[in-house]
């Protein structure tokens, strides 16, 4: 059954009814795997590289290499939104007030793994194979690589979670930059590499050159098409939706120019998010929410395919044990560094013990450096570096994400990144139950000297009636009462009975905010009582109970960021 599958899926022809069905392949198997690590309580994107393990090379080759190649162009798609969105959390004000602190930790957490993996990969090398000259070029080579870490996963995982704080901001600035450091050091190594192998390499000067004018144009670029796009939506005003189009194709449009420039599209995608943060004339926050919800299905394709590339059979007994030290030291190196980076800056606690967490994930510029190793020095380490990374890069996209979310969690980060939206979305009527005092009822045969005492004690313009049994039966509101005072000596005879309105609208506890809103809006009450399964009164919500609710969770979002912006860094105990 699997062989005939795998003949239909044949891509061959390019047919596309194969094209269509393998994207409805990936899709569907790599959203179900997500679904199942999520209930595991582990991150969904994990879910997404298994599925793609097991159904591409190392698996039942459903996605062969031909289906792959086909498929990349969605891997630059979903790398340059990644990097759009990630520009946009670099903005300016960010910046000023993190800047010491992110040079510092960029800067130890790149070159301290540099450093690890260059000696141990380089020695444990020279152990086994005696070759002096080869070992310290494969180390220096690898220890480039390691210095970078994939955006994807680690930004996966922060907005699953609903990541916020000084955890979460610096952490996104790193990914961002240090891929900047890797290429760096790669140029500077393979130099030297290329003295010692006996090949050439090109100049120190003119790779360095190359980086720069990479590094420029690609920035030029991806500021001149969020310009473009700044301009356009001063055009459209207030069209969420055409913005979000030309943003798309604006996106699209920056990332064929970069791969036909040869450019860094990801550099040129977070550029654009940047300037359009920054410098853009119309409200931006509506605009990345809306890329954002965009973004899950390409996340999915993206890191199935990522899953599907990896081909673990392939592995021998010495790359094996290579691949192990690898991890090892760059988990150290890149552990020790960000620790002291955030150490000597008094970084806030949180990212002093928790940023080590979040450093692991590598992938895309370390697979393609690793491309450029082997194309450099095809004859020499070039192999034996491309399979150490396609090793590691399945080590690491597995362990990465999980140690991320581990991270975040224990600096209690998640679930920060909340709008109003989002919290009435989220809750339920109990939630409000647990912060308002119940309100007493009236009994169904109170005077109405008793209803008139009850109102002078509250500030509800309402109050539920229940009978003997505490059922809900109906209530009074304070037009009713104006009504009653009308009647003059009359009114004295009434009970609460005789004044209450039957309760046509009620709710139950679990019952949406969302929902319990739009029964106010369409019913036109301002109080609505909350019963049971069964009838029994349980309190009653009112449109300015909601109100301090929110306002309530807002304060304790905002307190609870304030105190982790905080260095809590204490004297050591004698």
């Amino acid at each position: 059954m699997i062989k005939e599958i795998v003949g239909m899926l044949d891509f061959t022809t390019l047919s596309p009814a194969n094209f269509i069905l393998v994207l409805a392949m990936i899709l569907f198997l790599g959203t179900l795997g997500g679904f199942i690590f999520k209930l595991l309580r582990l991150p969904q994107v994990v879910g997404y590289i298994a599925i793609g393990i097991l159904i591409g090379q190392t698996g039942f080759h459903l996605l062969n290499s031909k289906i792959i190649t086909t498929l990349s162009p969605i891997s630059n798609i979903a790398l340059s939104l990644i990097g759009f969105l990630v520009g946009a959390e670099l903005k300016i004000s960010v910046l000023k007030k993190y800047g010491k602190q992110f040079t510092a930790i960029l800067l130890f957490e790149s070159i301290t793994p540099f450093i690890t993996v260059a000696f141990l990969v380089g020695l444990v090398s020279y152990l086994v194979t005696h070759q002096l000259k080869s070992s310290i070029a494969l180390g220096l080579l690898l220890g480039a690589m390691s210095s970078a870490t994939a955006p994807a996963a680690t930004t996966d995982v922060l907005a699953e979670n609903r990541t916020k704080g000084p955890l979460t901001t610096t952490l996104l600035g790193i990914v961002a930059m240090d891929d900047a450091v890797a290429l760096i050091l790669f140029a500077i190594v393979s130099t030297i590499a290329g003295g010692l192998l006996g090949e050439r390499t090109g100049s120190l000067l003119s790779q360095l050159l190359a980086i720069i004018y990479n590094i420029t144009v690609s920035s030029a670029l991806g500021a001149l098409a969020g310009l473009l796009l700044n301009l356009l939506a001063k055009w459209i005003k207030n069209d969420n939706g055409r913005i979000l189009a030309f943003a798309l194709g604006i996106i699209l449009l920056l990332t064929g120019v970069g791969l036909y420039l040869q450019l860094d599209t990801i550099l040129s995608a977070m550029a654009m998010g940047f300037f359009i943060v920054n410098f853009a004339k119309f409200k931006t926050d509506n605009l990345f929410n809306v890329v954002d919800r965009f973004t899950p299905p390409i996340y999915v394709l993206f890191f199935v395919l990522v899953g599907a590339k990896i081909n673990i059979w392939s592995i021998s007994p010495f790359f094996a044990i290579l691949a192990v030290v690898y991890v090892l030291a760059r988990t150290f190196g890149k552990s020790i560094g960000s620790s002291f980076g955030a150490k000597i800056t008094n970084a806030p606690d949180t990212v002093r013990k928790y940023m080590k967490w979040c450093l692991l994930s590598q992938a895309g510029v370390a697979i393609g450096l690793s491309m450029s190793a082997g194309q450099m020095f095809p004859h020499t380490v070039g192999p034996t570096i491309i399979m150490i990374i396609t090793a590691t890069t399945f080590i690491v996209q597995l362990i990465g994400p999980i140690s991320v979310k581990h991270g975040v969690t224990k600096a209690g980060e998640v679930g920060l990144d909340v709008t109003e939206e989002d919290l009435i979305r989220e809750s339920k009527v109990s939630d409000i139950l647990a912060y308002e005092k119940k309100a007493p009822p009236l009994n169904d045969n109170a005077t109405f000297e008793k209803v008139l005492e009850t109102f002078s004690r509250q500030e509800s313009l309402s109050s539920p009636v229940c009978s003997s049994d505490n059922k809900l039966v109906g209530i009074i509101t304070i037009d009713n009462l104006k009504e009653a005072l009308l009647l003059g000596d009359v009114a004295e005879g009434l009970l609460a009975y005789d004044l209450m309105n039957p309760s046509e609208v009620t709710c139950k506890p679990d019952c949406s905010l969302l929902d319990v809103k739009e029964m106010f809006r369409t019913n036109n009450v301002d109080t609505i009582p909350i019963v049971g399964d069964d009838g029994t009164f349980v309190g009653i919500i009112e449109q300015r109970s909601i109100e301090k609710y929110f306002h309530r969770k807002v304060l304790e979002l905002h307190e609870k960021l304030s105190s982790l912006e905080k260095t809590t860094l204490q004297p050591a105990q004698g």
